[in-house]
C-alpha cells in the first residue's frame, strides 16, 4: 500500500509556471508507475501524464510540450512541472501510483486566471 499527498497548487497567471509534488509513504515509489490526472468542475477526469519505473514518459496532447513529469526515488516523490499555463489548465490535479493496484492522492487545486 502507498499513501500520496499532493502539494504545490495555487493561483498563477496565464503563461506562468507551477511545480506540483506528490509525496509518497508506505512503499518505495521506485516500484510504481506514477501518473497525474486532473479534473475541472463539470468535466470528466482527464489523464495528464505518466512516468514509468524506468523514467519513460507519456503526455496528454493538451499538455504535451508544456508539462514535464518526473520522479525522485531517493525522496520518494513525484513531480509535475507545468509551464506556459493556460486558463483551461485550471483543475484539481491528482497524483496516482500503480503497481498491482492503483492508489490516489487527494488532489491539489491549480487555478490559472488573469
Amino acid at each position: 500500500q502507498v499513501q500520496l499527498v499532493e502539494s504545490g497548487g495555487g493561483l498563477v497567471q496565464p503563461g506562468g509556471s507551477l511545480r506540483l509534488s506528490c509525496a509518497a509513504s508506505g512503499s518505495s515509489v521506485g516500484n510504481y508507475v506514477m501518473k497525474w490526472y486532473r479534473q475541472a468542475p463539470g468535466k470528466q477526469r482527464e489523464w495528464v501524464a505518466t512516468i514509468s519505473r524506468e523514467g519513460n514518459t507519456n503526455y496528454a496532447g493538451s499538455v504535451q510540450g508544456r508539462f514535464t513529469i518526473s520522479r525522485d526515488n531517493a525522496k520518494n516523490t513525484g513531480y509535475l512541472q507545468m509551464n506556459s499555463l493556460k486558463p483551461e489548465d485550471t483543475a484539481v490535479y491528482i497524483c496516482n501510483a500503480v503497481r498491482l493496484q492503483r492508489y490516489w492522492g487527494q488532489g491539489t487545486q491549480v487555478t490559472v486566471s488573469s
